[in-house]
């Protein structure tokens, strides 16, 4: 089977630091796929070359088979690899439901011609765009501040939010940067259960970055350890907390 994001022998450099290393790592369709490491091991760098903000030096990365290593983030956008970040990018002068009203791609109320010789039809696809927004915002819990500001909704909301924005286009895989970052566990119980259902009933495959270790053990299968740039290990959550390598890492030599 092919896998949805194939990155292979990627490297990236920043003048003289090699931050990714000959690294290459596979999603499978349908997975919850984990990535974890210590700081500095290349893990955010590592999304911004899948997610196409950054071009790797050398190597390829794929998407359901097809070579997107020289393609834009908005094109890889427009294929369904979306991703959201370790802080919240929200319109925060607009409502949570325009926030995700503004997500699909090429509406016909962005065209002028349109707005000015095809009024009908932009009320009709506002609409349906308003439509889908309010069972998203429904689905991530956010029904009662959706008329709230998003720059006035706790770091938790605006994660949700940013969850939410991921379901308003045609997603493939949805890449997830630290999204329990800064969120009460209360929020994060929310989220990871959304996360669960998007994989379970809408077959979402996901790549997490993430610290919290309990989330990752919760959610990934398998759980990949990035160092130094290069894959160290992968696996399931219970042999990667064994190993004694991954100890090491994290943790020092006399800790393992």
């Amino acid at each position: 089977m092919t896998p949805l994001i194939d990155v292979q022998r990627a490297n990236k450099a920043f003048g003289g630091l090699q931050v990714i290393s000959d690294c290459s790592i596979q999603v499978e369709k349908g997975a919850i796929t984990g990535m974890i490491g210590p700081n500095g091991a290349g893990k955010s760098t590592l999304f911004n070359l899948i997610a196409g903000s950054l071009a790797p030096d050398s190597g390829r990365i794929l998407l359901d088979g097809e070579d997107i290593t020289s393609l834009s983030a908005d094109q890889r956008f427009h294929k369904g690899l979306l991703r959201t970040f370790q802080i919240a990018h929200e319109f925060s002068q607009m409502s949570a439901l325009e926030n995700l009203m503004m997500v699909p791609p090429k509406q016909a109320g962005e065209d002028l011609f349109s707005a000015w010789l095809k009024p009908g039809l932009v009320r009709q696809e506002e609409a349906e765009v308003r439509r889908r927004a309010l069972e998203v915002i429904d689905f991530v819990g956010l029904h009662h501040v959706r008329n709230e500001l998003a720059g006035n909704l706790s770091g938790g909301q605006k994660k949700l939010l940013e969850l939410g924005r991921t379901m308003m286009t045609d997603a493939k895989v949805v890449l997830l940067d630290e999204i329990a970052a800064g969120v009460n566990r209360t929020l994060l119980g929310d989220l990871i259960g959304n996360i669960e259902r998007l994989n379970r009933e809408m077959g979402y495959t996901f790549l997490v970055i993430e610290h919290d270790m309990e989330m990752i053990a919760r959610l990934c299968d398998p759980v990949i350890v990035l160092a130094q740039g290069s894959v160290m290990v992968q696996g399931h959550i219970d042999e990667i907390q064994n190993n004694r390598e991954v100890i090491e890492a994290y943790f020092g030599t006399d800790a393992a």
